[in-house]
């Protein structure tokens, strides 16, 4: 895919998902999200050119104008779209599928000093809550949300729902091709578990009022 194709689907992914975008001209000049990835698309190439040194230095660029840093080794698939986006961090090896929103303060980031594949790779549709942190070379499957917050440190199946740190499956179900943003929306595994708890204890002391009368 041609890199103004990709550029014009990075616009098309700000308009769908984002409600305060009015017209094209406040994206191209309000929008750091697609500053990050439209200058990234640059120095990506430039990388796999062998101008690397330059390409560093867009990305450190980038990096200081929007405080979101993308190594320019990093792969990114079409329609991507950063919300906000101060404090996120996309390592070298990690490769994103195709429209993929990420949210402010999100890392996608290595455990390991060893070369090779550090980083996650996510699948297409995934939507990553404010604040998360994904680290390691796992697998997150398409379809899938990450609530804010979660820190995950283990392959994640499609179509699943995480929240937790560390991130822990809560839910399984099919999600369209159109990203569904409501990623506040998530269950509470921890409360659950305190609701239930709490209705085993009341069930108990009900138990030891009959026992006693």
């Amino acid at each position: 895919m041609s890199f103004f194709t990709s550029i014009k689907l990075d616009i098309a992914a700000v308009n769908e998902r984002d409600p305060a975008a009015r017209n094209l001209l406040e994206i191209l000049v309000n929008y750091p999200g697609f500053h990050a990835i439209f200058w990234h698309r640059i120095a990506s190439l430039l990388w796999h050119l062998g101008l690397k040194l330059i390409a560093r230095m867009i990305s450190n660029i980038l990096r200081t104008l929007t405080g979101i840093e993308i190594h320019p080794a990093a792969t990114i698939g079409q329609g991507f779209f950063i919300d906000h986006g101060m404090g996120v961090v996309i390592g070298e090896t990690s490769e994103i599928g195709k429209n993929v929103t990420i949210y402010q303060g999100v890392t996608l980031g290595g455990v390991s000093a060893n070369p090779g594949k550090r980083h996650p790779t996510i699948g297409d549709n995934v939507i990553i809550g404010a604040g998360s942190k994904i680290l390691g070379p796992l697998n997150i499957g398409e379809n899938t949300k990450i609530g804010a917050n979660s820190v995950v440190i283990d392959d994640i199946p499609q179509n699943s729902t995480v929240v937790g740190v560390p991130g822990k499956v809560v839910g399984k179900s099919f999600s369209s091709m159109a990203p569904d943003l409501y990623h506040n929306k998530l269950p509470d595994p921890s409360g659950e578990d305190i609701l239930r708890i709490n209705k085993e204890i009341e069930e108990l002391k009900k138990q030891l009022r009959n026992l006693k009368s």
